[in-house]
């Protein structure tokens, strides 16, 4: 078991913008302290034999022009690659491409921040249905399982797994997730009704209590 709103709490998100040449984007940005070093936590985000501890299986090349892909998830190109900095890759899902920017930065007490922006060009209709918790509940997902791991330098539990969603747990974890994205969505300046609207889907749509 994991304490659900310790987690919540411990990660930063912001909603905001990016103009690119293919237009404006929209960006989703999580970060959370970790109490590890800049170079375990580069090593836990980019080794092949570390990835699938606490996200999920990848296979590929992850090198710079190489090709990754996550199973059953994402497939994409590394763009950029500066150890133990950060790193970029294009995301690719669901015939949709966006793009990953990961960086990471020393704390003054020792530990390390990760930061994921995550950047892509979102229909209107979609994004005024379902805001930015669309794409930020599972990357809060994921900060979780990192989290799990370089806590106890064990893989994540057997039950963490994608079925963990539909426990009383990880849909209790979803709803403050979705919550929290609410609040960096209304902090971004957006109408308040209207970014209820679109958390309260969005967490139906991950609890699978779309009813």
């Amino acid at each position: 078991m994991t304490e659900v709103t310790g987690q919540i709490n411990a990660v930063r998100r912001k909603v905001g913008e990016r103009v690119l040449e293919a237009g404006t984007a929209r960006t989703s940005t999580v970060s959370q302290v970790y109490d590890t070093d800049v170079e375990d936590l580069w090593e836990a985000v980019t080794s092949t034999e570390r990835i699938p501890r606490w996200f999920l299986p990848i296979s590929g090349e992850l090198r710079l022009g190489g090709r990754y892909q996550l199973e059953g998830n994402a497939s994409g190109t590394v763009e950029s690659c500066d150890p133990p900095k950060s790193f970029s890759a294009t995301w690719e899902f669901g015939g949709q491409v966006s793009w990953i920017e990961v960086r990471l930065t020393p704390e003054p007490d020792g530990r390390a921040r990760l930061e994921l922006e995550h950047i892509a060009h979102v229909d209107d209709d979609m994004w005024d249905r379902f805001g930015p918790g669309a794409v930020g509940i599972g990357w809060d997902q994921g900060l979780l399982g990192l989290a799990l791991h370089l806590a106890s330098g064990r893989d994540i539990p057997s039950e963490m797994g994608p079925e963990w969603s539909l426990t009383d747990e990880g849909k209790e974890f979803i709803r403050q997730s979705g919550d929290a994205w609410y609040a960096a969505h209304i902090a971004a300046g957006a109408d308040e009704a209207a970014a209820r609207a679109c958390a309260d889907r969005t967490i139906a749509a991950y609890t699978g209590e779309t009813g």
